[in-house]
């Protein structure tokens, strides 16, 4: 490709340009087609422009799902600036920390979040341009109105980019403070074709003009995705995901309430006919089987007739939940894929309609994927039982900005292969199956055996009673370290902890088993349904 095709805002004036009655995106009740997202994130760059924003500018998107964030991003594109995503769940003192450590001088944020951004402002040098998001909120002291910026701005002219521009995507902070992935706009393209043209069994086009041809034929025969993202779009799944299906010539479809709803979801699926549904695991996954058991029951059933696959990456999707959704959507592809803000798939899953799913946790390696022995910290053989780092090679970041030290650990090169390596355990079989073992950066040692919590949180989801689980390690004077599971229970449920610690004893090393079980009302996850282990280890500590 070109170096003007490898931006993301070239590429989106194509499909504007060759498809601009089609709809784009979708929140919760509103849709823009494309003519409409390209004209107003051309007049924002306009504005944005005469306000000093340039190349390499970092402009931050503080915001619950709505059309201005995609707006906001797809501006800075076209500007050759940096978005920068910042979770909504975060308190002053967290925002100021993400805004500060990537520089950043203009936020894009909803009234509702102003009083944070007021606090978080007054620690962050950098920061010298707020647009606020009219969400029914008095406007903040300093800032100016998100709308008005763009009403008034004349439109900013197209003009020649550079792939090499970058996008930070915030990562972590369950386990530390967050952290800046630097993702160029040619290595994203490279990345995502996968999930793309690549996985559509397609060529990948080669220039602006190719990609905008390919999104308006799959758009006039009908194959183009209609994609629901599940998680909010300030995590990198629904972002990402967004991106790809762009490309594809499809429209992403977003809930527009700020709290996971799962009959929301499957209104949504109905009434714009989604093709694709992508989630984070268990923590979507068993609300959502609840939630058409509920409609079923009342006599409304959902219309999934549409839904061809349910993609998850980012946490387990369980056996049971897989079962559940082939029984609700028996046509469609269940795909779960081992991914990271760093890059991947790293391994994938794929349920086929009128096929069983592999166990928990149990995976294919696609054949640019290894395992590192901690040993010799090169690629294990498959089949050797060596449990390792899964590492996989292709396009990946630049690296994480102001971390040379995580950057080394995480993007090795290795007899002259690159590979991204974000610390998830594994051992992989002669025949590729993956057996994933969890996170490293959390894996408990206790009594100088290594346990992986995720493998223990996937037996101790089995038990009736258990409704969603993490699993910590917490000081021991004997053994350093011992297992806790921290849990909620089934609505109506009276689950005893040592029976569900007899039957996780049934199913793993005894070792490996937690000493204790902490009863929570509900455990606490990020937006995107990632496992906060820090909010765990202090909940274990309570008790």
């Amino acid at each position: 490709m070109s170096e003007l095709s490898e931006n993301w805002a070239t590429l989106w004036e194509a499909m504007a340009d060759s498809q601009p009655e089609h709809v784009a995106v979708v929140v919760g009740d509103h849709e823009m087609r494309w003519n409409e997202l390209e004209g107003r994130a051309a007049r924002l760059a306009g504005g944005l422009a005469a306000l000093g924003v340039e190349a390499g500018t970092r402009v931050a998107q503080l915001l619950f799902n709505c059309t201005e964030y995609i707006e906001s991003v797809f501006a800075a594109f076209k500007l050759r600036a940096t978005p920068v995503n910042v979770n909504y769940r975060y308190l002053a003192a967290e925002i100021a920390y993400v805004l500060d450590n990537a520089g950043v001088e203009v936020l894009v944020f909803h009234g509702s979040l102003a009083d944070r951004v007021g606090e978080a402002q007054a620690t962050v040098p950098s920061l010298r341009l707020l647009l606020q998001v009219d969400d029914g909120s008095p406007l903040l002291p300093g800032a100016r109105w998100y709308h008005d910026v763009v009403n008034e701005a004349v439109p900013a002219p197209r003009t020649e980019r550079s792939g090499e521009d970058l996008l930070f995507l915030y990562t972590g902070g369950t386990t530390g403070l967050p952290k800046a992935v630097m993702w160029r706009h040619v290595d994203l393209f490279g990345a995502l074709a996968f999930t793309g043209y690549v996985s559509a069994g397609m060529a990948v086009p080669e220039t602006a003009d190719e990609v905008a041809r390919v999104a308006a034929d799959l758009n006039a025969t009908g194959r183009s995705p209609v994609n629901l993202c599940a998680p909010p779009l300030m995590h990198g799944t629904a972002l990402f995901l967004a991106i790809s299906a762009f490309v594809m010539g499809g429209t992403v479809v977003m809930l527009g309430g700020r709290r996971f709803d799962a009959d929301e979801l499957w209104g949504l699926v109905g009434s714009h006919g989604v093709t694709q549904l992508s989630i984070v695991g268990d923590a979507f996954a068993r609300p959502m089987i609840a939630a058409l058991e509920t409609a079923h029951s009342s006599g409304a059933p959902y219309d999934l007739a549409t839904l061809q696959r349910i993609v998850s990456t980012g946490a387990t999707l369980s056996v049971e939940c897989k079962v559940a959704f082939q029984r609700w959507a028996p046509q469609a592809v269940i795909i779960d894929m081992i991914g990271a803000s760093e890059g991947g798939p790293f391994a994938v899953s794929m349920t086929m309609p009128g096929t069983a799913p592999n166990a928990t946790a149990v995976f294919t390696a696609p054949p640019h994927t290894v395992v590192l022995d901690e040993t010799t910290q090169r690629p294990a053989a498959r089949g050797s039982g060596t449990i390792g780092m899964l590492a996989v090679s292709g396009p990946m970041p630049r690296g994480y900005y102001r971390d040379d030290e995580l950057t080394a650990a995480t993007f090795r090169t290795i007899d002259g292969v690159a590979y991204t390596v974000p610390g998830d355990f594994a051992t992989i079989d002669a025949d590729g199956t993956v057996h994933l073992l969890g996170r490293g950066s959390v894996c408990i040692n206790t009594g100088g055996e290594k346990v992986y919590p995720e493998e223990v949180e996937v037996a101790a989801r089995l038990h009736p009673g258990v409704l969603d689980c993490t699993v910590v390690g917490v000081p021991d004077e004997r053994l350093g370290e011992i297992v806790v599971l921290v849990a909620s229970r089934e609505p109506g449920n009276t689950a005893d902890a040592d029976d569900v610690i007899t039957q996780i004893r049934s199913r793993i090393a005894s070792y490996k088993a937690p000493r204790r079980v902490v009863w929570v009302d509900s455990v606490y996850r990020s937006p995107s349904g990632k496992a906060d282990y820090r909010w765990a280890r202090d909940a274990a500590a309570t008790e």
